[in-house]
């Protein structure tokens, strides 16, 4: 292999993996057709000696970005908007989205600089201090988008007013004559779970309304635990007439819950979710939840790494758009007060 005195070119690494330029060609540009030992053996070659594919000689690849979504799980709706969002304004900007679930394959950011991608879009996806290590050393700028974890303070994150969001929420329930009020969380280490969960504890405490232990229930951001959290909730000695739930899905299994039961919302259970989604609107009955704005925060994400790949100063390495209550039909006054 000759020594980096000058540019690696895929006739070097071809010559030093044992392979024809095209195949070296086809790992490079993400074709699939490559055997997998023939392509680790070449993604190797490519890591160790630094190539970078010259992408951006061409003018149309200078002329129309890419940037690369990444996201993690299933597509669920909340994703669905955000990527809405970033489409949107990349159509705008005259830029171009490749979108794929997050790979943690060996260099995977160099790989994806070889394969021509300007900057990454995190959709709520989990990066630690040795992926931040690796889309460095590829040059590769990152934009957070609603991080499940308090990222790096030098990584640009997209975010929404969650803790205003959490307290708008338990004020709703409050000003409608609630008193036992319980909120059904996220992962209790999420960010943004964290932030909700502190807004609705401010508005309880602010309301001199008391919460048991048994009322704050952290799980994760889905319609099942939702069903399972709603019916610990309802067991209890004392249940709640109000649940605050950290997302649209895990509101409606609690109101599943409740119509299992024979309880009827908002008349004997009031709910109220969080983001805004399309179930939230097609819900029975419509669903109060407080709006996260996640078509603008795809949007900011977008703008922030074109400016990032364009080596452009940002004003800020977190950006939080404004929450907003959305008041539709699953909340009433309690029973009692009727």
């Amino acid at each position: 292999m000759p020594p980096n005195t000058r540019r690696t070119t895929l006739a070097d690494i071809a010559q030093a993996a044992g392979v024809s330029i095209a195949t070296v060609s086809k790992v490079v540009n993400g074709r699939g057709d490559v055997a997998p030992q023939t392509r680790a053996r070449v993604q190797e070659l490519l890591h160790q000696h630094d190539y970078l594919a010259p992408v951006f000689r061409h003018t149309e690849a200078q002329a129309i970005p890419i940037i690369e979504v990444q996201f993690q799980g299933s597509l669920k709706p909340y994703v669905a908007e955000a990527l809405e969002g970033i489409i949107d304004s990349a159509a705008a900007a005259g830029a171009s989205v490749a979108i794929s679930k997050a790979s943690r394959a060996p260099h995977w950011a160099r790989d994806l600089v070889s394969a021509g991608r300007r900057a990454l879009i995190a959709v709520t996806s989990v990066y630690t201090a040795a992926h931040l290590k690796e889309l460095a050393r590829a040059g590769l700028p990152l934009v957070v988008l609603d991080p499940l974890h308090l990222p790096d303070s030098r990584v640009n994150s997209i975010g929404a007013t969650n803790f205003a969001g959490g307290l708008a929420a338990t004020q709703h329930l409050l000003s409608l004559g609630h008193r036992r009020v319980a909120y059904l969380g996220g992962p209790a280490m999420a960010v943004c779970n964290q932030a909700r969960m502190h807004g609705y504890r401010a508005a309880m405490e602010a309301a001199g309304a008391p919460v048991p232990a048994a009322y704050v229930r952290p799980g994760e951001f889905s319609y099942r635990y939702g069903l399972l959290g709603g019916a610990a909730l309802l067991d209890l000695e004392e249940p709640p007439t109000a649940i605050f739930a950290c997302n649209d899905e895990i509101a409606l299994g609690a109101i599943e819950t409740a119509r299992t039961r024979g309880l009827r919302i908002p008349e004997d259970l009031s709910v109220v979710g969080f983001d805004d989604t399309q179930l939230a609107q097609m819900a029975s009955p419509p669903l109060t939840t407080v709006r996260q704005p996640l078509r603008e925060m795809g949007g900011a994400a977008l703008r922030t790494a074109l400016r990032l790949a364009n080596d452009e100063k940002v004003e800020s390495h977190h950006i939080e758009l404004a929450t907003e209550l959305v008041v539709r039909a699953s909340t009433a006054p309690p029973t009692a007060l009727k």
